[in-house]
């Protein structure tokens, strides 16, 4: 398995001149170059660019939140080398011989009779008597309220 370390560096912001660079796009691409090549001869493997949010002081008090574009590089950590040491095929044990190991299951009890459930005594209509009641209203009818002569205040 392999084992990687990693190196963020900060992405170039503003590309020098450069002569056979004559656009703002050559001079950066020229500037990103020079970085990659750097590192790449130190046996860095460019991996990515990534944009991260970091915040930064505004003022005495304040912050903000700024854009960091960030290049990532790898390369091999050769002095960790892990090698693995597998078990021969006749040491590894088997389903059978693991079984063989298990204690014995104790005796299960015998199955108890299930529970009789309960039925839910059932709602019986009324006794048919021929004829269903009558409905009426829910209360006596009410006069509305007047007031009378003397009790006016006009």
């Amino acid at each position: 398995m392999l084992s990687y370390e990693y190196v963020v560096v900060p992405a170039p912001k503003k590309a020098p001149k450069v002569k056979a660079a004559k656009t703002p796009e050559a001079r950066f691409a020229h500037a990103l170059t020079e970085v990659m090549n750097t590192y790449g001869a130190e046996g860095w493997e460019y991996l990515r660019s990534d944009t991260l949010p970091c915040e930064e002081r505004s003022g005495f008090t304040g912050t903000k939140t700024v854009f960091q574009n960030m290049l990532v590089f790898r390369r091999v950590i050769e002095a960790q080398v892990t090698t693995y040491h597998l078990p021969d095929a006749d040491m590894v044990p088997t389903p059978e011989m693991l079984a063989a190991e298990l204690p014995p299951e104790p005796p299960r009890p015998a199955a108890a009779p299930a529970p009789r459930a309960e039925t839910p005594p059932r709602l019986m209509a009324a006794p048919q008597s021929g004829t269903a009641p009558r409905l009426g209203p829910a209360a006596a009818r009410v006069q509305p309220f007047q007031l009378s002569a003397v009790e006016r205040k006009d």
